[in-house]
């Protein structure tokens, strides 16, 4: 079984910043990859950003040069750090594993830009 737990979310400004936490146990195995996904009201779930093992990332169009992912294997833990936050951000973030035969989601962690 696999459990992953986001936290970090909140309240902030336009402009700020904010950092993610995608706490990971279990069966986990550091060579596949991880992900944050989230989802707007009204809007459906889509991709952030993914990173590999090796924290080979790869990001939306939307947030690109905003936010940056990457994990620290030793700890099972991913993180995103949300720059330059803007109001078409807020959404539910969740974070994802996937490896052969499941795949995994933490129960999202709220992210609200408003002034």
């Amino acid at each position: 079984q696999v459990q992953l737990v986001e936290s970090g979310g909140g309240l902030v400004q336009p402009g700020g910043s904010l950092r993610l936490s995608c706490a990971a146990s279990g069966t986990i195995y550091s060579v596949y990859g991880m992900g944050w996904y989230r989802q707007a009201p009204g809007k459906q779930r889509e991709l952030v950003a993914t990173v590999t093992s090796s924290n080979t990332a790869n990001y939306a169009d939307s947030v690109k040069g905003r936010f940056t992912i990457f994990r620290d294997n030793a700890k099972i833990t991913m993180y995103l750090q949300m720059n330059s936050l803007k109001p078409e951000d807020t959404a539910v973030y969740y974070c994802n594993y996937q490896r052969p035969g499941g795949s995994y989601w933490g129960q999202g962690t709220q992210v609200t830009v408003s002034s």
